[in-house]
């Protein structure tokens, strides 16, 4: 995936990611294995999906922030890029 680095810090935005780097292989392929045979058939069949509160474009980020600190949301904020 691809993103203006000069926006996030203009913007002063923070990109966050996880890491399983200290793991073995082994451990990361397990996963991603579980994951495959249980979890995706679920997300694609649609019997689990995520609770999202509220999509908004990047441009208006101050209203997703005002939404999140007033504490009336449940479920997600949903940052998108471009055309929704």
């Amino acid at each position: 995936s691809e993103f203006n680095a000069g926006l996030v810090l203009r913007r002063r935005l923070t990109v966050t990611g996880s890491t399983l780097r200290v793991r073995p292989l082994a451990f990361k392929a397990a996963i991603a294995q579980a994951l495959l045979k249980n979890v995706w058939p679920l997300i694609e069949s649609g019997r689990i999906k995520p609770v999202i509160n509220g999509t908004f474009a990047a441009q208006e980020a101050f209203r997703a922030h005002a939404l999140m600190e007033s504490n009336q949301h449940v479920g997600k904020i949903v940052l998108t890029w471009g055309v929704v």
